[in-house]
C-alpha cells in the first residue's frame, strides 16, 4: 500500500504562498475543522495568539486526487536554488504539437505572472520539449511545461 503524500514549503508568509499556489494549481485552501465557520474561529477558540495565526496554512485538491500542500513559517532565508521543485504540466503532453504546447505553456505563464510569479527563463533545447522556469512570490523555482 502506498503512503499518502504531502508537500511542505518552508516560507515567510504561509497564507500568501498558500493563496498563490491554490490559484496556480487549481487547488483550494483547506477547510477549517468541522464545527468551525473559519480558521480564525478555530484559532480563537483554541487560544492561539493572533500573532501566530499565519504560522501555517494548507491547500488541497478539491477533487481529492493530488497531495495536500502545507506551508509552514520559517524565518531562515532561502539558501540558494531549490533541490526540489514542482512542475505544472499545462501543455497537454508530448502528443500535442510543439507549437500548441508552447502557446498553452505561455498562456499559463501569463496567468501565473498575474498571480504574482516571475518568469525566470525558458528551456527550449530543440528536442521537442519546452519548459518555462518560474519563481513564486518568495523566489522558489517551479516549472511550467
Amino acid at each position: 500500500m502506498a503512503f499518502k503524500l504531502q508537500v511542505v514549503f518552508d516560507c515567510k508568509d504561509p497564507e500568501g504562498l498558500a493563496k498563490f499556489y491554490a490559484e496556480a494549481l487549481h487547488y483550494k485552501l483547506q477547510d477549517p475543522p468541522a464545527g468551525y465557520a473559519s480558521w480564525e474561529a478555530f484559532l480563537k477558540e483554541h487560544g492561539i495568539p493572533e500573532s501566530e495565526w499565519n504560522s501555517a496554512s494548507a491547500i488541497v485538491d478539491p477533487e481529492g486526487k493530488g497531495p495536500r500542500v502545507y506551508f509552514q513559517q520559517m524565518e531562515t532565508p532561502k539558501p540558494g536554488k531549490n533541490r526540489l521543485h514542482i512542475d505544472i504540466n499545462a501543455s497537454g503532453g508530448s502528443k500535442v504539437p510543439l507549437d500548441m504546447r508552447k502557446r498553452q505553456v505561455n498562456d499559463e505563464v501569463g496567468r501565473l505572472v498575474r498571480l504574482g510569479a516571475v518568469k525566470d527563463h525558458e528551456l527550449d533545447e530543440g528536442r521537442g520539449e519546452y519548459c518555462v522556469v518560474m519563481l513564486d512570490p518568495e523566489g522558489n523555482e517551479f516549472c511550467v511545461q
